[in-house]
Order: C-alpha cells, then structure tokens, then sequence
C-alpha cells in the first residue's frame, strides 16, 4: 500500500510522551559527605542524603510529570506506603530513616556538585516514586531531620541507559512484568491516540496509579485480554495475563491493525457483554470472568462469517469513533447478545448445574466447539431469513438514531 506524505502527517500518532522539562533545582548537602561514582564525561552518579523537604519542593510531583518515567505511579494506601507514611509521622525515627529506607534515585540530563550543594537540571524520578508521594503528602510532619539517601544520575531521561536505570532500579517484589512496559513506545502510542480520539471520555492506563480525572478507564492489562479473546482468537488463555507483557506482547500489541479504534470497539463490545450475561441462568457460569472473554470470541467469529460485518473489524473506526455510530453499535450489540445468550443457555443447560465451568471455559476444544457451534447456528438463521443479520440491525439503528 503506497501511502503519501499528507497521509503520513495527519495520521502519525507520536510513541514518546511530551514531558515538559523541569526548572534547576538545588539541593543543600553542607556538612554531609558525599559519594561521587564517574562512569566518563557525560555519566555519573552522586549519592547524598538529602532533606525530604527540599525533595518535596520539587516541580512535578503534584501534577505526575516528575514520575514521567517511573514505571508505575501512585499506588495508594498499600500496606508498604502505609508503613512509610507512618514512619514520617513519628518525628522521633527521622535521623534513622536513611538506615531503613532505600532512598530514591533520579535521573537528570546535568547534575552538578559544589562543596554545599548539587544542582540538577531536567530531573525525572525513577525509582522512589511511592516514598515521594508519601512524603508529599505528609510534609507536614517533616522535619529537618528527615533526610533521603538519593542518588543523582546524569543522563538523558529518554536514553536507553536511563531505560536500563529504570528498569534495574525497579526489578524488586511487587513489580509486575506489566510495570515495564509503561515506557514501551507501542504502549505509549495507543495511550496518545486514545487520549487525541477520545480524549473526552476513555483514558488508556498503562502505568498503575496514573491519573485519569472523571474519564473511563481501560488499563492495558484488560486491553490485552480483549484482543487475546477477540483477535487472536484464544479466550481460553486470558487468565494468564502475565503473558500479556512477556511472549504475547509484541503478538497482542504490535500488529497495525491494532489502534486506539480497535480498544475502543473491544471495550464497548465488552462493556455490553457484561450487562447480558446476567441473563445467564447458570450464575456460577455468568459470574466467571473468563465467561466474557468467550462471548467476545463468539462475536469475532459471528462478524467473520457475515460478509458485511467484516468491515467492523478491518475498519473499526467506522462504527466507533462517531457518537450517533458508537450508540448504534452498542443497541446493535445488546440485540445479538440477546441470540447468543439464547443459544448458550441452551448448551450450558444440559451440561447441569455443577459442571467445571472453570475446566471447560480453559479447555481450547471445548472452547472452540462450543463457539463455533453458536455462530454456525446463527449463521444458518440468518442466511434462511428467520434472524436479521448484525449489519442489518446496525443499519436499523443507525437510521433510527439519525432521523
């Protein structure tokens, strides 16, 4: 496909955030000695116990922006944040807290020592970001014997040295495979196009603890179990989502086809799912979180086999990006779900109330036969006219919906 140079520049979505750089900031370190690592001219590391209030005072911890590359933002009330923000209250344990806690690193593109202080420009925490935040947030307590063990990096925050820092920096308990690609430029390139899209109602979390105001969230983790189920066509292995962001990441995630449009049809197709499985007699069943995976593999096979819902998932954009269209879809949606629901409480029936659901919705063979019998069943009802194709009720609705 030849693609031109108009084209390129109004669809190109940017795979690097814009972080606005911070001011120079000083920090006193006078009658403290100080450790100075030099990897060569443009490298190193100064290690210094620092005032937890200078800390506090620096630009960007308020709004994020500090965090900007850290693999995860503010977790919340975790049983570790807790301990720390409880260890910031008791003034009596401040001279001690550098023999406790693990200090803080950050990254900055100059970072410049004088006898009493060093000067950092362009800053960026990569690790710490927890303690920050509690700090900050109990910097009333603080008192001048406070003092972090923090450790200035001179690089640039967007080098992969400043990657690999980040990383290493972080390969602790409590950090998932997840956490490391919240700087990965895929991840970061759907998280700009939904947020230039749709802008004013989903935001695309791929960094727990990232602030998304009033907006729908859809973290990447959930995103990457739709497009297991619905793309490649595997519903029985969504519970493993460690996959996820390991060996099925560049599967799940790297292919073109693969837009903010398409996250944005697998939500609202999954959000319409989640209201009609109550219609499952089997509770037990409606209930199991892989259920929904599998009836959104159902719709992938039931849109391949109607000739012209395959345009929904070549160009899912059509049918999703405008409101009148969205809100046609989701009725169109809720009226096949209806047919599904129908046919899979008629399988599931004879299968008896106690059967190992858990088992057979993990069993590809059950999976798979199951599904395809359910959108072969449609398939034939449609074909012989006694159900209304999804391209029809899409149009029926679209047309209802515009008048």
């Amino acid at each position: 496909t030849f693609i031109g140079k108009t084209q390129l520049e109004t669809t190109y979505v940017l795979p690097e955030r814009k972080v606005p750089a911070t001011k120079p900031k000083t920090f006193d370190i006078s009658g403290y000695d100080v450790t100075q690592y030099i990897v060569d001219q443009n490298h190193r590391a100064i290690i210094a116990p620092i005032k937890a209030k200078e800390l506090v005072s620096m630009e960007g911890i308020s709004n994020q922006a500090i965090f900007a590359f850290n693999v995860r933002g503010p977790l919340g009330k975790t049983g570790v944040n807790k301990d720390i923000a409880r260890s910031i209250t008791e003034k009596n344990k401040h001279k001690l807290f550098p023999l406790f806690h693990n200090g803080i690193t950050i990254v900055a593109e100059s970072v410049n020592r004088t006898e009493d202080a060093i000067e950092v420009k362009n800053y960026y925490v990569v690790n710490g970001c927890q303690s920050l935040n509690s700090l900050f947030s109990n910097q009333r307590h603080i008192t001048d014997d406070l003092r972090i063990l923090t450790k200035f990096i001179q690089a640039s925050p967007t080098s992969p040295l400043s990657e690999m820092i980040t990383r290493f920096s972080n390969n602790q308990n409590g950090v998932k495979a997840r956490d490391f690609k919240s700087n990965n430029q895929i991840q970061i390139r759907l998280q700009n196009e939904i947020r230039q899209n749709y802008g004013g109602e989903y935001f695309f979390e791929i960094k727990r603890g990232e602030d998304a105001g009033d907006l729908t969230v859809i973290s990447n983790e959930v995103a990457g179990q739709y497009l297991m189920a619905f793309d490649l066509k595997t519903p029985w292995a969504t519970h493993r989502k460690y996959q996820i962001f390991e060996d099925k990441h560049s599967d799940l995630f790297g292919r073109p086809s693969v837009t903010a449009d398409r996250l944005i049809l697998c939500h609202v197709i999954s959000m319409a799912i989640e209201n009609s499985v109550k219609s499952i007699k089997n509770v037990l069943f409606a209930k199991y979180v892989l259920t929904k995976f599998f009836i959104l593999y159902v719709i992938r096979l039931i849109f391949e086999n109607e000739k012209g819902s395959c345009e929904i998932i070549n160009s899912p954009q059509e049918f999703i990006r405008d409101p009148i269209a969205r809100l046609s879809f989701i009725f169109a949606i809720g009226k096949l779900l209806t047919e599904i629901i129908t046919d899979l409480n008629a399988e599931i029936n004879q299968l008896g109330e106690d059967f190992d659901y858990r088992g057979k919705l993990r069993d590809e063979e059950w999976c798979k036969k199951l599904a395809n019998e359910i959108a072969s069943t449609h398939y034939k009802l449609v074909t012989r006219n006694r159900l209304e194709s999804f391209t029809v009720l899409y149009e029926n609705e679209l047309k209802s919906l515009s008048q």
